[in-house]
């Protein structure tokens, strides 16, 4: 796992522990979690950590980011240009496309993941 380039400094993130504390597992099941493509993770200054905007207030995954992350990795992305085009500027959507899933519109954000991956 490696830093991801081309990412904002500006993005929030929360390291793995602080994830697993509030989706209430242990820091195993988010390892896995990220593994299985329900979350994305990378290192930021030597630590591993989740972008803070993939939970939401209940402190749950937000909705839809899984599908988006499974159509990408299956069109050939790789998480760090997953994580890059969740956080760009989309003016289609308006906003990011990870702003359009914590406001509900999963379907659309997954539908421009489908076009994006093939």
């Amino acid at each position: 796992m490696n830093e991801v380039f081309g990412l904002s400094e500006d993005v929030a993130t929360l390291p793995v522990a602080e994830v697993a504390e509030l989706l209430n597992q242990p820091v195993s099941r988010v390892h896995q979690l990220v593994k299985d493509g329900q979350l994305l993770s990378f290192r930021r200054e030597g630590e591993v950590v989740v972008p803070s905007a993939f939970l939401g207030e209940d402190g749950a995954v937000v909705k839809g980011l899984a599908g988006t992350i499974t159509v990408l990795r299956d069109g050939g992305y790789a998480d760090p240009d997953i994580l890059r085009w969740l956080f760009e500027e989309d003016d289609s959507l308006p906003g990011t496309p990870v702003a359009s899933l914590r406001a509900g519109r999963h379907r659309e954000v997954k539908r421009r993941a489908q076009a994006m991956a093939f």
